[in-house]
């Protein structure tokens, strides 16, 4: 099923600096003081890499009495710094009244945080709020993964008139320590570029990492994979920053992470390499088709074991068995140059869906 949202692309209002460089949308996590955010802005632009200066006004916080946003009068500093660098200004709002004041201001381009994107009472707000206006909005997964919630706000938008419009991934809140600030669970991304190939997504490795050391790692993958561009925190002094201090990075810092950059493109214009490349495609069609084939022959023999557990009266799950399998296969798979955690994920699949098919058989009504 498809996505049926009326976008514009993203090049009709929002640009590259150049052909060789990504559409980068970079600024201070938090505007704090007029002097941080002209000086901030001013290397920005200095750099010719950045299309538009990111700042956030108001800072929704977890806890009261953490710094919130400096408020309405960053706005007025957010108009300097664009008469001043030519560069577009955005920000995020989280009720009208935001979206009023920014309008106000100027703003050329608003988004719509996580947490608000959690909340469809939030986001309606937002809708009716731009509603009649022509402005572009972008809008931030949500902190779960879920992504009914993000489409569900995209549409919102989207039915209030607002056809320049972008999403952005900036990763997903988890239980699971790693590496990462927010995961990047990447496959919900790709389902959402699936399920409308026309909407830009934008990337944000500055929530994903939370920290500096690794957002060039996770801006060259998010452009490897067609994202349309990049949104990164940028300080001028990321040592003192009132908020997010260790994602942060200095302009010139960005500017040097942008120049090793590598640029792809979706498609290639050289005919062999097209050639070949559906050659090759067509092998992972049959390997398909064999692969789904299988699927079905293991299915069938997990009904016949439902049958027979049954007929016999033992439970459907069987842990030791299940034990026995997954480390069986993991191995088998490692040897064979799988990633384990795939694996894992593969073997866990067809188990549940041989537990479904097993339990229906044990819960069947017999035939009269």
């Amino acid at each position: 099923m498809k996505l049926n949202l009326n976008v514009q692309p993203l090049s009709t209002w929002l640009k590259p600096v150049n052909e060789n460089t990504p559409l980068v949308i970079a600024g201070p996590c938090s505007a704090e003081t007029e002097d941080q955010l002209l000086a901030t802005a001013h290397l920005l632009a200095k750099t010719g890499k950045v299309a538009a200066l990111r700042a956030g006004i108001w800072k929704p916080r977890t806890r009261p009495g953490e710094f919130e946003g400096i408020g309405s009068i960053g706005l007025e500093w957010l108009k300097r710094a664009k008469a001043e660098t030519g560069l577009p200004v955005a920000t995020e709002v989280a009720t009208a009244k935001h979206v009023e004041e920014a309008l106000a201001a100027g703003v050329d381009v608003l988004w719509v945080g996580a947490r608000s994107t959690a909340n469809p009472f939030t986001v309606q707000e937002i809708a009716d709020a731009v509603r009649g206006v022509d402005i572009p909005v972008i809008v931030k997964n949500p902190v779960n993964p879920d992504l009914s919630l993000w489409i569900g706000a995209l549409e919102r938008i989207n039915n209030a008139g607002i056809t320049k419009l972008a999403a952005i991934h900036r990763g997903f809140s988890s239980h699971e320590k790693t590496a990462f600030r927010n995961q990047p669970m990447w496959e919900l991304a790709i389902q959402l570029k699936t399920l409308c190939p026309e909407l830009p997504i934008i990337n944000d490795p500055s929530h994903i990492c939370g920290n500096r050391e690794i957002i060039p790692y996770i801006s060259q993958k998010a452009l490897d994979l067609d994202m349309q561009g990049l949104i990164i925190e940028s300080h001028i002094d990321p040592s003192i920053a009132w908020t997010d201090a260790k994602q942060q990075v200095t302009p010139s810092a960005l500017a040097d992470i942008i120049d090793h950059l590598t640029l792809r493109h979706s498609e290639a214009q050289n005919a062999e390499f097209s050639d070949k490349l559906a050659e090759l495609r067509k092998e992972i069609d049959r390997l398909d088709d064999q692969i789904i084939q299988k699927i079905a022959e293991r299915m069938n023999v997990a009904e016949k074991i439902g049958e027979y557990k049954r007929d016999n009266d033992v439970t459907v799950l069987q842990v030791n068995r299940w034990d026995e399998i997954l480390q069986k296969r993991i191995t088998f798979g490692k040897a064979l140059k799988l990633d384990e955690d795939f694996t894992a994920k593969l073997l866990e699949l067809l188990h549940n869906e041989s537990i479904r098919k097993q339990t229906e058989i044990m819960n069947a009504k017999p035939v009269a």
